[in-house]
């Protein structure tokens, strides 16, 4: 199951113009405490964004900086951009100064469209910019008007299959974020063999999601995916929290939520979460960081939702391996997505039995062009049609995959092989512990221990004794933390997910 376009194909007209010609125009596509928007009326706003950036000076293969909260404005300006052949670049809109400097510098945005409330940092750092030309501000009457004076047809330009749709930023924990080229194709494809093969996404479902539409993660789930099939998205452009997810859950009534580990712990260990009316729902989905198998428990016991665990990159777009619906097997990924192929390899690439730990290998007709500005690390991670992911994996004999970690999180500890992840999953049994993390740390004689990073429910007194005895009793006795650590909040990077390299410095 594989999609196959036409060499000119563009995704503005793959996933919301062919949705009107289809007769869907009239249905519900956008769903906000402001109101609806309906499938022709999210055209009309797109059309009207083509035609300001085009005024703007903006050109096909150009790159627009979108610094915009979840919201109509979001989704009109990124297919905008992509109806007028250019380049979607998705930042976070609350970036500090010296962040947006380096995006700036890094993907020569010739304009950057962002909001009134937060537009501040964006012209602080555009001082030093020399290829943005001008920065559209939504909210501000002069764009509100230019917007709303802009013809609502427009002829898209007839893009290549092949071409640049959207950059999307690694969420690696070392270093600035790099950008990963994803065609039309990519987006396309993904969307046929995972939202449609796998999920089942349908024109009756109504999604919403935790992460925010910059991260690639929602902008399928979210948006790409449902506008594939003529349903309708929750969009909310304030921070996701349990409070705000049940508000919301409880007024749209969604049928799917794209969740994420640390999201799912906070709604489960809510004071009000067995109140909770999440029937609506037909499932959830996590992704972006592993789900613990106690995790995933605790989710079932507290809301009775399917949760679908699954992995994916920004390298082979979105999800390829995946839980599916009444096939859940907790404490794994799932199987792979019909239409990839993904096999376990050894440090030459030559591929390991089954039941072996090695590294992840995968090729399908989402992979991306590469890396941008960064040959060498192209070079290392794609390779011909496959490409290898750093994430080390294990596969048993129905097919179903078990997570172990990133290539250099794992740990060699006494001389044998510690996950991490099976250390902080032994340790969220604890009542005491809400949340955790588990690094390698290079002790005084050049050894790595474990070390284990804990936001604690309960007093601390005492406490690091207790969750090391807590890991003895449980697993092989080498693979308790040496050392425990408490902080208020795990650090995260700039998609969320724990920053390791930040912990292993502390």
């Amino acid at each position: 199951m594989t999609f196959q376009p036409p060499e000119q194909f563009n995704i503005a007209d793959h996933f919301l113009d062919a949705r009107v010609r289809e007769g869907k125009g009239d249905r519900p596509a956008v769903l906000t405490d402001a109101g609806t928007l309906t499938y022709r009326q999210v055209q009309a706003l797109a059309n009207r964004f083509g035609h300001v950036l085009t005024e703007a000076g903006v050109g096909p293969e150009q790159r627009v900086m979108i610094a915009l909260p979840d919201g109509p404005a979001f989704v009109g300006a990124l297919f905008g951009t992509l109806k007028i052949g250019a380049v979607v670049v998705m930042v976070n809109p609350e970036l500090k100064p010296e962040a947006i400097e380096y995006f700036y510098a890094y993907t020569r945005a010739r304009v950057v469209i962002a909001f009134r409330d937060t537009v501040g940092s964006f012209r602080t750092a555009a001082r030093g910019a020399r290829h943005l030309k001008t920065i559209l501000v939504v909210g501000e009457q002069d764009f509100e008007e230019r917007l709303a004076r802009a013809p609502v047809t427009f002829d898209n330009f007839p893009t290549h299959r092949d071409d640049a749709a959207i950059w999307l930023f690694s969420g690696g924990t070392t270093g600035q974020p790099k950008a990963v080229v994803q065609t039309h194709t990519s987006f396309a494809n993904t969307t046929e063999c995972y939202a449609k093969g796998v999920i089942g996404y349908s024109e009756r479902d109504v999604t919403i999601s935790v992460p925010k539409l910059y991260f690639g993660y929602a902008t399928g789930s979210n948006l790409l995916f449902p506008f594939a099939v003529g349903a309708a998205t929750v969009l909310f452009p304030e921070a996701a929290t349990p409070d705000v997810l049940f508000r919301k859950i409880g007024r749209f009534r969604p049928t799917i939520l794209v969740n994420v580990p640390t999201m799912i712990n906070q709604m489960v260990s809510h004071p009000g979460a067995a109140a909770q009316d999440l029937y609506c729902l037909r499932l959830a989905t996590s992704a972006g960081e592993p789900l613990p198998v106690e995790l995933y428990h605790r989710w079932r016991r507290a809301f009775g939702v399917e949760l679908l665990d699954g992995l994916g990159t920004a390298e082979m777009w979105h999800i390829f391996i995946s839980n599916r619906p009444g096939q859940v097997r907790p404490g794994t990924l799932g199987t792979v997505v019909p239409g990839f192929e993904v096999k376990v390899c050894d440090d030459d690439g030559r591929e390991l039995p089954g039941g072996e730990v090695g590294a992840l290998w995968v090729r399908g007709d989402s992979r991306a062009i590469g890396y941008w500005q960064q040959m060498d690390k192209t070079k290392q991670g794609f390779r011909g049609e496959w490409y290898v992911s750093g994430d080390m994996v294990r596969r048993d004999a129905d097919g179903y995959f078990t997570y172990c970690g990133r290539a250099d999180d794992l740990l060699k500890v006494s001389g044998k092989w510690l996950a991490p992840q099976e250390v902080e999953n032994c340790l969220l049994q604890h009542p005491a512990v809400k949340e955790v993390a588990v690094v390698g740390v290079v002790g005084e004689h050049g050894l790595v221990k474990p070390h284990a990073f804990v936001v604690a429910t309960a007093a601390h007194h005492g406490l690091a004794e207790e969750l090391q005895a807590f890991v003895r009793e449980r697993l092989e006795p080498y693979k308790y933390p040496r050392e425990v650590i408490f902080l208020d909040a795990l650090p995260r990077t700039h998609l969320g997910k724990v920053d390791r390299a930040r912990l292993r410095r502390a």
